[in-house]
């Protein structure tokens, strides 16, 4: 099924090629490349074949590529591994897509008051061949912070925009070399948080 306008339509060829080639296209409607065409507009249509109007606030993940690979640190210690691609600083929750079959799995809502940090990797595994430092290799006219959270581990990194009155806040690691792309820190379960 296509939903298209106020009209939700069996995608036949003769659709598809309409849909591909507009002669014109409705207010409100953005045309891509490849002929692609996306009105701001989602219609859900339900069991019961009733449909709801929602406005469109971003397009849906289609690949793989389109997620970022993390390693959730719960407060409890466990770490779980999985795909997000809805993760927003200013946002209480995100979804975390399991780490086998993302694009089919069923997400978890995760919250960020049951968090230390949420770490964006390279790989699940790691890399082997790095290990993280606890000291700086980042030059010294970068700010560079030693978050020690509430269970005494410690990361040190480069800040980006902190404020103790956030949810959390970016930083990125010490070491360029090692598996962490960026770290969100949630700033209510941290003990210290210094500059170095």
């Amino acid at each position: 099924m296509i939903a298209l306008g106020r009209w939700v339509r069996p995608c036949n060829e003769q659709n598809r090629r309409r849909l591909l080639v507009p002669e014109e296209l409705p207010s409100g409607c953005l045309q891509l490349e490849r002929g692609l065409v996306v009105q701001a507009i989602w219609y859900i249509v339900t069991n019961d074949h009733t449909t709801t109007e929602t406005p469109l606030m971003g397009t849906p993940t289609k690949t793989l590529d389109q997620l970022s690979k993390v390693v959730v640190g719960f407060l409890t210690g466990a770490r779980t591994k999985g795909y997000v691609s809805d993760f927003s600083s200013i946002k209480d929750t995100f979804d975390l897509l399991p780490q086998e079959d993302p694009l089919q799995g069923m997400a978890i809502k995760v919250a960020l008051k049951d968090l230390k940090a949420v770490f964006f990797v390279w790989e699940f595994n790691g890399k082997p061949e790095y290990h993280d430092s606890q000291h700086s290799t980042v030059l010294r006219e970068v700010r560079t912070i030693e978050v020690t959270f509430t269970d005494g581990e410690k990361i040190v990194g480069r800040q980006e925009a902190y404020n103790s009155r956030q949810i959390g806040f970016f930083m990125f690691p010490a070491n360029p070399k090692g598996n962490n792309i960026r770290i969100f820190v949630v700033t209510r379960n941290t003990r210290q948080v210094r500059l170095l």
